[in-house]
């Protein structure tokens, strides 16, 4: 199976909800989405750029499904997200320090020009040129899927507009949703994914409504990711042929049990 290479970031996570939950714990999309995608059964690879304080993360152990290879470093700090919450799980504040993530787009486009036929899913999310990337993608012919993040669509969507109607698959919420309609034909587009918190996610095909699954009643310790999990789990299934109903059951699925679950935590790093 064609290994699905993931753009975007690792990261050092801090998360805060009202009622105390949250903490320090390891995050990123593309941390996320890959790891769905390899426990979905497909193999699947982060194209990030690490610093010096998450180098040790390719060793750790439960996280040596995903292969590492894909991975630069750079002298410096990883990408830090500090993600704040209401009661509802709705994201109201996010303070980023992007560190050795500054330079991940030369990363991504030398690793695309070594691997032009490889299939990529793209988190378009800064600091990461977004336009710059899809472009290189659509002039190599490549097979890829994307992703938003609210704080940034409202710039990432109106730069990746141009390229969407070569994308495979298109992951938004709602609000992300609503901002793309107001921009482009959404009827001109494959395949959209838009998921909205606990109710129904749905996919769209060309303007016409393929698949609709509300998600099961779970009690969320961590909301951060679950979108990112969906989408990792839906492509690996739609890889393997599955139809859009049947990878959307499974993201779902896949996206209730990630809230419920412990976070990651930031391995130690081991001792010489």
């Amino acid at each position: 199976m064609t290994r699905l290479d993931v753009i975007g970031n690792v990261s050092r996570d801090v998360t805060r909800y009202p009622d105390d939950r949250g903490g320090v714990r390891l995050g990123g999309a593309a941390l996320f989405v890959a790891l769905a995608a390899a426990r979905a059964g497909r193999p699947a690879a982060p194209v990030c750029v690490l610093g010096e304080d998450l180098a040790h993360v390719p060793q750790a152990r439960g996280l040596d499904a995903i292969d590492w290879s894909a991975c630069g470093e750079a002298e410096g700090t990883s990408t830090r997200f500090d993600l704040r919450y209401d009661r509802l799980g709705e994201l109201i504040d996010v303070r980023t320090d992007y560190g050795v993530a500054e330079r991940l787009t030369d990363h991504v486009l030398a690793h695309v020009e070594r691997h032009p036929d490889g299939q990529y899913h793209v988190c378009c999310r800064r600091p990461l040129d977004a336009a710059v990337v899809l472009h290189r993608l659509v002039h190599h012919g490549a097979t890829f899927s994307v992703d938003f993040f609210l704080p940034s669509a409202e710039e990432m969507l109106p730069a990746a507009t141009p390229w969407l109607s070569r994308v495979s698959t298109v992951f938004v919420n709602a609000a992300e949703y609503r901002l793309l309609q107001s921009i482009t034909d959404t009827t001109a587009l494959p395949e959209v994914v838009v998921t909205d918190g606990p109710r129904a996610a749905r996919v769209w095909a060309f303007g016409r409504q393929t698949a609709s699954v509300i998600p099961p009643t779970r009690t969320p310790r961590e909301v951060s990711g679950a979108g990112d999990t969906l989408a990792g789990t839906f492509l690996a299934h739609r890889s393997r042929g599955a139809t859009p109903a049947q990878a959307l059951a499974e993201g779902v699925e896949a996206a209730a049990r990630f809230v419920a679950a412990p976070s990651i935590p930031i391995p130690a790093q081991r001792r010489a």
